[in-house]
């Protein structure tokens, strides 16, 4: 999957219904060769919302025609000379008429559908799901997303896990992120945010967000965070530090794969593990959880995270099941 820095940004709904739009005109009224196959196949494969928009307006022309087909018989004209400039002429109204109509169709079901849409992933998964706005947002391991994505409104809640957002700015409309009681509203910027039990934490990586809890009267604070700022919510109080480029990138190694350690306590790795493993890694005392490791793992080398403390820490590893007892080699069973 390319990285969202990577993919090019979207052309704006207008653009892409009009070229959908040129396209099925001069295929259906123009010569159409080679080049233009080339040509066309070549717009699709750009965007998945290239081709959305094209196949719903070629749909919408063929239910007219076929309607078209089904209609009363007309009386026969003079002559076929007579009727060919009348035909002509009534099947490019017709298609313009069909291509409007499904504009209008595909703009709302695609753009403006009231409906809120479900997006989750399971241990272990990753997904990034992408908007006609232009925004994405990257899903981490075991997160629920919902979304409400209109002409009007732009919102998301956030019930699980975490999510990184990558969201193209529009000041009538913000991109509002809802995290229980919080509420993270976008000011054109890139930003993590991670939901769990007890603690909810807002990390700004470029651009702004304001940060506040309008359902929680007794604290109206709104907070404005920048590049590199952290907000941590936690027993109803709010804190805000900074964390370097390094730290950061650290914290968003899950979108490469992999987990990033640098003298992490080793409690705390392991912790990490768990949430993108089915098998977990117990540690078993105090004295191996306070030790501390540096590495980098992917996310699913549960086995071989076990192998390395053992092997640079001199720790003992036991499987119980499906699970990775870590404990000190004086630790007694």
């Amino acid at each position: 999957m390319s990285e969202a820095g990577d993919i090019k940004p979207e052309l704006d709904r207008a653009d892409v219904e009009a070229r959908a739009a040129d396209f099925l005109q001069r295929r259906r009224f123009w010569d159409w060769g080679a080049a233009e196959d080339a040509e066309l196949e070549f717009w699709l494969n750009e965007s998945v919302l290239h081709r959305v928009a094209f196949l719903r307006l070629e749909a919408g022309q063929d239910r007219v025609e076929r309607l078209a087909a089904l209609g009363p018989a007309k009386p026969e004209p003079i002559s076929a000379v007579s009727r060919a400039p009348f035909v002509s002429l009534f099947l490019r109204i017709a298609a313009v008429a069909a291509i409007a109509a499904v504009i209008g169709v595909a703009a709302t079901n695609f753009f403006e559908s009231p409906q809120d849409r479900l997006f989750s992933t399971q241990i272990g998964g990753r997904e990034t799901v992408a908007f006609a706005d232009g925004s994405r947002i990257e899903l981490n391991t075991s997160t629920i997303l919902r979304a409400r994505m209109t002409t009007q409104e732009r919102i998301v809640w956030l019930d699980k896990g975490e999510a990184y957002f990558r969201i193209k700015h529009d000041a009538l409309h913000p991109f509002i992120v809802m995290v229980g009681d919080h509420r993270v509203t976008d000011l054109g910027t890139q930003f993590l945010v991670r939901r769990e039990p007890a603690k909810l934490e807002v990390a700004v990586v470029q651009g702004r967000v304001t940060f506040d809890a309008p359902n929680r009267p007794q604290h109206t604070q709104v907070v404005l965070l920048a590049p590199g700022d952290v907000a941590t919510a936690a027993s109803g109080k709010l804190s805000v530090t900074t964390a370097s480029a390094r730290a950061l990138d650290k914290e968003l190694s899950w979108r490469r794969g992999v987990l990033v350690f640098d003298n992490t306590m080793l409690g705390d790795a392991a912790a990490q593990f768990n949430r993108y493993n089915r098998q977990k890694l117990i540690i078993a005392d105090p004295a191996a959880s306070s030790m501390t490791i540096v590495g980098t793992f992917r996310t699913s080398d549960v086995e071989l995270f076990a192998h390395a403390t053992r092997d640079a820490l001199g720790l003992r590893i036991e499987n119980r099941g499906n699970d990775i007892v870590i404990s000190s080699r004086l630790r007694q069973h």
